[in-house]
């Protein structure tokens, strides 16, 4: 039986076009870029060319291009770098539905380096309330940083607008655009971000390699220090073979920009049309009109979300859970939390996250399959709408 992955969001398949590129530089042009022979220089041409290609998806200049690790470094760069560059303030604003890698950071610079952080809340559709922000803005507040799309529900947040407040308050504005580039169209010659990050795994290109684009004359600080590689702001020999292949599915995700938001979107709004006119007590978590086009988060009533991965993975169906379980946590996901989506219903959280690799007749499949899976885990479940007394309306909202 053949795996249908519905998984994206976690990571992606490396597009056969993006793994012909890198291949030669792995065992041909293996050569040192910053070397001074010609061996090494045919390498520098080809990053250069990839640093082109990712500027050209979210438009921006090659040179405001920072390549790293992946969306975590770019990340902590941002927040570090902004810190460092203006020590007399000691204000973050962020949001209680951000990426770990952001939240984590920021409750550890609370906790150990004594900065104060504002996490701004959501309304029961994970949307933001932009008067909030407003509010919440300081004399001392060194940034903001908001996602651009959250990882589990797809809620598209109003950056442009953001990034305008953030301007007229002088305040430095980074976002975690890591699920958005590829997927929505990105302009940063119209919108003022200062800083943004991106990763090359959500985009069919492999794991270990990201980018953060850092606006021309921004205060910038270096979170890696050593050699003078990146112009000086990210220490280490480049991962050349990832650069490359980032480069290249950048070219790619511009190609396929129509499809993602077309294709892709009819595909993943059949899935969830089929799923939710199929069982019972079953609603669609996030924002229904801003969301990224390959995203839909359901949550199953009275069942744990854990045993219907175990038993679609049975199936060979890969998704992921709204619940942190499988990480070693009984809570149920921070983002489902923040939006007040009820106990019962969190804990049955599941995010299928698609690609223009998958196909009508997987998602035909999945609306075949599924539904039986929920009832026979509802049989069984101390939670169950009959045995709790509880009931609750199927809603797509």
């Amino acid at each position: 039986m053949n795996t249908i992955y519905m998984d994206n969001n976690a990571t992606t398949q490396v597009d056969p076009a993006v793994y012909d590129e890198m291949k030669p530089f792995f065992t041909e042009l293996y050569g040192n870029p910053s070397s001074m022979h010609r061996f090494g220089g045919q390498v520098g041409a080809h990053l250069k060319q990839a640093r082109e290609r990712v500027a050209a998806l979210i438009n921006c200049e090659p040179d405001e291009i920072i390549f790293t690790s992946c969306g975590s470094e770019s990340d902590n760069t941002a927040i570090r770098s902004a810190l460092n560059a203006l020590p007399g303030k000691r204000h973050i604003i962020t949001t209680r539905v951000e990426h770990p890698a952001i939240l984590s950071l920021c409750k550890f610079l609370e906790k150990k380096e004594g900065y104060d952080v504002t996490y701004l809340g959501t309304d029961e559709h994970g949307r933001l309330d932009l008067e909030e922000l407003k509010k919440s803005i300081r004399k001392d507040t060194a940034i903001i940083s908001i996602m651009w799309a959250n990882n589990e529900t797809g809620n598209i947040y109003p950056i442009e607008e953001i990034a305008r407040i953030a301007k007229d308050n002088d305040v430095i504005f980074h976002t975690d655009a890591v699920q958005a580039v590829g997927k929505v169209p990105i302009d940063l010659e119209k919108t003022p971000i200062d800083m943004l990050s991106l990763s090359g795994h959500k985009l069919h290109a492999p794991k270990g390699v990201g980018a953060l684009f850092v606006r021309k004359r921004l205060p910038f600080r270096p979170f890696l220090i050593g050699g003078h590689q990146e112009r000086s702001r990210r220490a280490g020999t480049e991962n050349t073979t990832g650069i490359i292949a980032l480069g290249k599915a950048c070219q790619l995700a511009l190609d396929h920009m129509e499809e993602e938001n077309t294709l892709v979107k009819t595909l993943r709004d059949k899935l969830e049309t089929g799923l939710l006119e199929r069982v019972p007590d079953s609603i669609l978590n996030g924002d229904k009109d801003n969301r990224l086009p390959n995203t839909s988060n359901i949550s199953f009533g009275y069942v744990e979300g854990e045993a219907i991965l175990l038993m679609m993975d049975q199936l060979n169906i890969c998704a992921s859970s709204g619940s942190a379980c499988t990480s070693g946590s009984l809570e149920p996901s921070h983002v489902l939390r923040a939006m007040g989506v009820p106990f019962t219903f969190a804990h049955g959280s599941i995010r299928f996250s698609l690609s223009r690799f998958n196909t009508e007749q997987e998602v035909d499949f999945i609306v075949k399959n599924l539904p039986g899976i929920i009832d026979n885990l509802r049989k069984l479940s101390p939670f169950s709408a009959e045995k709790q007394g509880l009931t609750c309306a199927k809603s797509s909202e």
